[in-house]
């Protein structure tokens, strides 16, 4: 459920802090050694009056319900009992005073007044009802106040809606009994600031913080020179922001003066004392001399060694992180440390030294956590959940309205399934049951796939229910579900209104159900619709062999286009390190071109790898041309976005383009890998990316237009099979070829046929 806690709204305040002791009287200076009776007593006063005075809470923030896609717009809550749930977050950094929700709603107007209600609970707790008794269907409202005590780190607000049309019994499925949630409802927070703490044992908090309900925002200081020390540094950090926010959103910006930083950022300074002078301007734990970091004793610490400082700016308002060093190597072990799990969590106090740091061991290109496991046999306990990352365990459900059991059954992105894969559902259901209208379903993507009545009324322990699993079916992001239809023995009651007990009803999935799959190693290049999955990028999860290549002298736009793809590989991607590689045309070797997956990014007359405009297919041409195997075409401005996939030239590598004519195109491109509703529809081997709007919506559906090509002159298919298996492929691929195969085999027998006849028949003249 984690996609509960993703909203955002626009306003967002900082702290005013203020201490009524300010005000007393002076007199601790007229006498240091102690205070007179009186003095003493006007003191006392003082602290009794600003105990007993209330805090002020000066910002405000307003969450509303229609930023929850469980809401979207419209809750609506149906039947004689029906439950509508909204997640939030308490964000680490507020000092909460007052809740307030103001619920508004419509409902039925065949409700009865004395039998139906609506009641708010926060974690469980009631905290205000009200009767369902508006006339004619009109817009009811009601301000509840919620204690702040009652706030945890997650939170669900539950809105039960009791609903009756008659004095009598109900019928559950009346179409009239029903009761609609508002979007605009909202929850309205009044909170102070709490102090930033300066403790790397915190990180990544206070520069990520996943309780936030706003989007996190943070600013890059860009040094003198954007070498590609700092331009690894960054890309690295980001990825492993990604890792940590997960489906959260991240606003990412560059900035050229720490004067420009706004309250609501956080401030990320990578680059030695000589590259990022801003360093002197701040209050460090350790002195700069000339452009070199000291120690404690006044020493130069040395270049090999990486400095992670935490500090703050605007009177203490913004945090800062700053990654450096005196040499390249120290700043580069600084970036690295944060971006290894398993290294920042020795992090402690506001200042570190990065000393020694071994990077993490590269895991194989099939170990991807949240996947199935690469062994063609294993169990339910093996499969590791997408939420928290624990082993599946057993898992049981209750009541006749029960939810499904969801399993994350993601494949491999490249894995192709053939015919004969398997499930063996190992499953238990209790006692009390109705034999003839309970039974177990097996669904894969809302489609059923196997299942089976749960025949006894006294239960059953351990049973099994094989289930085929269809080749085509399974995909990398497949979910399985198991529905237990559990119906009481009891019949509903309908005279007395009485509904028969239901929660004694159990069904139980065991985490020894196995599974046997046919599938080998196959995949067709290039193609878009994987890198939904990070493939082939993220293959190692590592991504030590993929490169990003910039321009000689990157723009901003360029940059910034380089932490987005960054940050969505971090995304997509869990290890324990992250190993990308960004370089600019004078470092890239033969052997990266030759071995990594490539990555460019610039406009067309800056793009670092040209020749993938040699390329067949659609392409980009000087001068706002246009020009494919079909057409050629020039305009007179281009402010179109382009993402285009083809193959490396030499092995079995790929080169994704993201560029366009213009800087506006460009951030297209950003927007595009940003934004979870765009990025998941990039398909075939070209996107080009338009908006007729300035600054679209993040949830606008038409922000972004997006047209699709499939123009590669060229695919190959990268694959571990054996010869059966690329016959067998080539025969289902290629069905048309069978009859005229078989055709062509049928005269060639029959030719060999009339000669043999032919020689025997000229044997016996003989």
């Amino acid at each position: 459920m984690k996609h509960l806690f993703n909203f955002k709204t626009l306003n967002k305040a900082f702290i005013i802090s203020f201490c009524l002791l300010s005000a007393l009287p002076t007199a601790q200076a007229t006498s240091q050694n102690k205070l007179s009776n009186s003095e003493g007593i006007l003191l006392a006063r003082a602290n009794r009056s600003s105990k007993n005075s209330p805090t002020k809470y000066n910002d405000k923030y307003i969450l509303e319900f229609n930023r929850s896609p469980i809401v979207g717009n419209r809750m609506r809550l149906r039947g004689v009992y029906s439950e509508g749930r909204l997640g939030f977050t308490r964000p680490r950094s507020w000092d909460i005073g007052t809740v307030k929700a103001e619920i508004r709603f419509q409902h039925s107007p065949a409700l009865f007044a004395n039998r139906s209600n609506l009641t708010v609970l926060v974690n469980d707790t009631a905290v205000g009802s009200i009767p369902l008794n508006r006339k004619q269907s009109q817009v009811g409202r009601v301000l509840i106040n919620i204690p702040p005590k009652l706030l945890q780190e997650y939170n669900e607000l539950k809105i039960v809606a009791q609903q009756n049309n008659t004095s009598g019994c109900s019928d559950p499925n009346d179409p009239t009994l029903w009761t609609e949630i508002l979007p605009d409802s909202k929850i309205t927070f009044n909170y102070n600031r709490k102090p930033i703490p300066l403790n790397f044992s915190n990180y990544p908090y206070p520069f990520f913080d996943n309780l936030d309900l706003d989007t996190n925002r943070i600013v890059y200081l860009k040094p003198r020179t954007t070498n590609e020390s700092w331009l690894e540094g960054a890309a690295r950090l980001q990825a492993s922001l990604g890792r940590q926010a997960e489906f959260r959103p991240i606003e990412t910006d560059l900035i050229s003066d720490i004067s420009d930083v706004s309250d609501n950022e956080k401030l990320v300074i990578i680059g030695t004392p000589g590259e990022q002078p801003a360093l002197k301007d701040l209050d460090l734990p350790r002195k700069i001399a000339g452009s070199q970091i000291l120690d404690s004793n006044q020493n130069v610490i040395p270049e090999d060694t990486g400095v992670l400082i935490l500090t703050t700016t605007k009177k203490g308002k913004v945090p800062v992180l700053v990654a450096t060093g005196n040499g390249s190597k120290g700043v580069a072990k600084a970036a690295q440390f944060l971006a290894q799990p398993s290294s920042r969590k020795m992090g402690a106090d506001r200042i570190v030294f990065v000393k020694k740091l071994e990077e993490g061991t590269t895991p194989g290109k099939r170990e991807w956590p949240g996947y199935l496991p690469e062994s063609s046999s294993f169990e339910l306990s093996e499969i590791k959940t997408q939420f928290n990352g624990d082993a599946f365990k057993d898992v049981s459900v209750r009541g006749s309205a029960a939810p499904p059991i969801e399993i994350d059954f993601r494949a491999l992105p490249d894995d192709r399934f053939v015919r004969g894969s398997s499930m063996n559902l190992v499953y238990s259901y209790g006692p009390q049951m109705n034999p003839r209208t309970s039974a177990v379903e097996v669904l894969l993507d809302g489609v059923f796939i196997g299942g089976a009545r749960l025949d006894s009324d006294q239960g059953a322990m351990r049973k099994n229910l094989k289930v085929d699993l269809p080749a085509k079916l399974v995909k990398p992001d497949s979910k399985l579900q198991v529905f237990f239809r559990m119906n009481p023995k009891e019949p509903f009651d309908k005279a007395n209104c009485i509904s028969p007990p239901d929660q004694q009803l159990t069904g139980t999935v065991h985490s020894d159900t196995s599974f046997d799959l046919k599938r080998e190693n196959s995949v067709e290049l290039p193609n878009l619709k994987l890198m939904q999955y990070g493939f082939p990028f993220a293959a190692p999860q590592d991504l030590s062999e993929t490169a990003i290549v910039l321009p000689q002298q990157p723009s901003s736009t360029d940059i910034k286009t380089m932490l987005a793809f960054s940050e969505r590989l971090g995304r997509l991607s869990r290890a324990d390190a992250v190993k990308l590689d960004v370089y600019t045309p004078n470092t890239l070797t033969p052997e990266v071109l030759k071995n990594e997956h490539l990555v460019g990014i610039g406009t067309r007359d800056e793009f670092p790898l040209p020749s993938v405009f040699k390329s067949p297919g659609f392409n980009l041409t000087k001068s706002f041309g246009r020009g494919s195997a079909q057409a050629s075409v020039t305009v007179p401005q281009d402010s179109q976005g382009m993402i285009k996939q083809v193959l490396n030239e030499n092995g079995d590598r790929v080169v994704l383009a993201l560029t366009a004519q213009t800087d506006s195109g460009l951030e297209k491109v950003q927007q595009v890998l940003k934004k979870d509703p765009w990025f998941f529809q990039l398909k075939k081997d070209t996107v080009l990316i338009s908006s007729d709007k300035k600054n679209p919506a993040a949830y606008d559906p038409d922000a972004y237009q997006l047209a699709f090509f499939d123009n590669a002159p060229e695919t190959r298919r990268i694959e571990d099979t054996n010869l059966l298996s690329k016959m067998t492929r080539m025969l289902q691929e290629n069905w048309l070829l069978v009859p005229a195969g078989i055709v062509g085999l049928s005269l060639i027998l029959y030719g060999i046929v009339q000669l043999y006849l032919k020689r025997v028949s000229t044997a016996d003249r003989k």
